[in-house]
């Protein structure tokens, strides 16, 4: 079995006093899919913005226990987020394409870098695009604003933006739940052809999803981590009582 690419051990994070994730470990495997489900609440979005820091945006935010990315606890004060999430890429619920063509937003990241160099910048846009299978879709009208497309597009574009900066891990966080069953269909197609370069974590609500795409599924509940395991095993065969009661409808 491969190393882990991530090790979060007794990972707990309060906002104020109210501690909304309760001594978590868990490790996430490369080049898989990893789903986090469960009820609103449980979580699961929570430990996801954790993996790339996102709650250094939030006051009042403590985080404790560690996050081990490459040897390094990504919490360390050494730690700079802004290259972390370069390696940690983030793709949000609602698609949030930035007011500027398709180029634009796909080499944004590479921008920021300093980079200038037209040739390169225009091979990354084409390659990322293919990445996130909308390339035949907007290629002769890459100077177009991005505001432009539909939901669905909008979502696969900002996919693009992420892979562009060449990441090792890409967070969804509830990526097809604001899109319609056609588009959710194309976003999860892209995913599961992502897996061979990609280390994916998303979170959703729908178990269906779950099971079509993840190759391991952790079921979260009041902030703790229930049940983690391959996704078949959860879904068919789950060690704990609470699991299989969310998993056939009894709540949430």
């Amino acid at each position: 079995m491969s190393e882990p690419i991530l090790r979060i051990s007794d990972l707990s994070l309060y906002y104020g006093k109210k501690k909304s994730l309760n001594e978590i470990s868990m490790d996430i495997f490369p080049n898989e899919i990893t789903a986090f489900i469960g009820p609103s609440g449980s979580g699961k979005s929570t430990l996801l913005r954790s993996i790339n820091r996102m709650h250094d945006l939030v006051p009042n935010v403590t985080v404790t226990g560690t996050i081990i990315y490459r040897g390094h606890n990504i919490y360390s004060p050494r730690i700079d987020t802004v290259e972390l999430r370069k390696e940690i890429g983030m793709v949000f619920q609602q698609p949030n394409p930035f007011p500027m063509s398709i180029y634009e937003n796909v080499v944004y990241g590479l921008r920021l870098k300093g980079e200038k160099d037209k040739e390169k910048l225009d091979a990354i846009v084409e390659e990322s695009l293919k990445q996130a299978s909308i390339w035949d879709e907007v290629k002769d009208r890459l100077h177009d604003s991005a505001l432009g497309l539909s939901g669905g597009q909008q979502q696969r574009i900002c996919i693009a933006r992420v892979l562009a900066t060449s990441p090792e891990i890409i967070l969804l966080d509830e990526p097809t739940s604001a899109l319609d069953p056609i588009s959710s269909g194309k976003v999860e197609e892209t995913l599961y052809q992502l897996k061979d370069k990609y280390t994916q974590i998303i979170v959703t609500h729908s178990m269906q999803q779950a099971t079509r795409i993840s190759d391991r599924t952790a079921f979260f509940l009041n902030g703790n981590l229930i049940e983690y395991d391959r996704t078949k095993k959860i879904f068919l065969n789950p060690e704990e009582q609470k699991t299989e009661d969310y998993i056939t409808g009894k709540f949430g």
